[in-house]
């Protein structure tokens, strides 16, 4: 066979890549992990009752800014590490800022109270169920993003993983807090990061086998 034919016989039937089926099936996936957290926040816990008064205070949205921030950090991460040979480069500061933005007020809240009020701050009313309330709203958008990673061509499985982790725990923590009533800043850089963390590590943990070619 002569090189010509061989190579019209391998180009048949050979149709163009549809650039945006990355993006379609990311959305979807990203859809299921919120949808998914707000729905099990609803019919868990439920919202707070105040909700409305409290949306109208800066605290509660500065509250919303460190998940919101780390979701948006984690999906560009994210999109960046399902595609072998592409560099996260700078972007992996968009995670490490927004954590140690919040320890740094998390340190000022602390350094102005009285020690006999800082562990109450940091502990709050539900420090023993925060990180578990976490945890368990980001499995729909775990699995969902886990699945999504899979199907694509990560290399960096570890990193993956854990990515994908923090990319369902950081929307899981958006919409915990439509329940949650803590509003101090010490609470959330301890509690709130650490709910984020565990999927987190979770993630990097079963990144190399669940995600292996």
């Amino acid at each position: 066979m002569k090189t010509d034919d061989l190579i019209s016989l391998l180009a048949t039937g050979i149709e163009p890549v549809d650039r945006r089926q990355f993006a379609r099936r990311l959305s979807l996936a990203m859809l299921v992990a919120i949808v998914g957290a707000c729905l099990l926040t609803v019919v868990l816990f439920g919202v707070r009752a105040d909700i409305v008064e409290v949306a109208a205070t800066p605290l509660f949205w500065a509250k919303l800014a460190l998940p919101a921030a780390l979701m948006v950090a984690a999906l560009l991460v994210f999109i960046r590490l399902a595609r072998p040979g592409l560099e996260v480069g700078i972007r992996w500061g968009g995670i490490g800022v927004p954590v140690l933005g919040v320890w740094a007020a998390t340190l000022l809240v602390l350094s102005a109270v009285p020690e006999d009020q800082q562990v109450s701050l940091m502990f709050g009313r539900t420090w023993r169920t925060c990180a578990f309330n976490i945890v368990l709203l980001s499995i729909p958008g775990f699995f969902a993003l886990l699945r999504e990673m899979r199907e694509l061509a990560p290399t960096r499985l570890r990193l993956a993983g854990g990515v994908t982790g923090l990319l369902a725990s950081s929307t899981a923590t958006l919409a915990y807090c439509l329940h949650c009533p803590e509003m101090e800043v010490p609470f959330w850089g301890v509690w709130y990061v650490l709910g984020m963390a565990i999927p987190t590590l979770m993630g990097a943990v079963l990144g190399p086998r669940w995600l292996r070619w």
